[in-house]
């Protein structure tokens, strides 16, 4: 019997606009869920939320040592498999087959995204999401190498703060993202600040190497902290 599939790439975007996110009970689950939280995570990429951008200082330095190589769209299903792919630190996760095609099918769409790490042309490290107008969904991220996933995290946050970006949505808060100053908002905040997002315009600049728009991102934090 073929397989029957419910949703469309269309259907996600919808979704999004709405404040909902799609998530799978399993890797092998055969259903998409959709959530709508009292509260939802946002990691700030400006002072407009929480105490403003954070990144640790030892963070800082590693990304500025540049360990690895950072791209962005060179690879998304390499970037969507890992993730859904076991590992150390999960042995199930939410992407089951009917996310991985939808997401590969937003990314020929232009509307989802993925940022790449990269050792000795191996990919080490990245995680991926929906872009829509203003606003940003982180979706999932992985590591393979020691902070291979955290520097993904700032090259991405300098890109978006050099392309006017309102929020990035990481959905629920976890120890790995604490340390980049997570906040929880209600749902009433969450809709007003995507309302705004969605009316905004921005631009995630692909054309420029993520090289050089992280230094000038870390150089501004410094300045603010003096």
């Amino acid at each position: 019997m073929a397989d029957q599939h419910i949703y469309s790439p269309e259907t996600i975007i919808k979704a999004y606009s709405l404040g909902l996110f799609p998530m799978a009970d399993s890797r092998d689950s055969l259903d998409i869920k959709f959530y709508d939280p009292d509260q939802r995570a946002l990691i700030p990429i400006d002072n407009t939320l929480g105490h403003g951008v954070h990144i640790p200082r030892r963070l800082q330095r590693r990304v500025r040592q540049a360990p690895y190589v950072v791209t962005i769209n060179q690879d998304f299903t390499a970037v969507i498999d890992a993730c859904a792919a076991p590992s150390n630190q999960r042995e199930d996760t939410w992407i089951n087959k009917d996310i991985r095609r939808l997401y590969i099918a937003l990314h020929k769409m232009g509307f989802a995204h993925s940022v790449e790490v990269w050792l000795d042309e191996v990919l080490v490290g990245g995680l991926y999401g929906v872009a829509l107008r203003a606003a940003f969904f982180g979706e999932s991220m992985f590591t393979r190498k020691s902070d291979a996933s955290k520097i993904a995290l700032v090259h991405l946050m300098a890109r978006l703060r050099h392309g006017r970006f309102l929020l990035l949505d990481a959905q629920f808060t976890n120890d790995h993202l604490q340390q980049f100053g997570i906040t929880k908002i209600d749902r009433a905040d969450f809709q007003g600040r995507l309302a705004d997002a969605l009316f905004a315009e921005a631009d995630l600049a692909l054309e420029i190497p993520s090289a050089q728009l992280v230094i000038p991102f870390l150089n501004s934090l410094t300045q603010q902290a003096s």
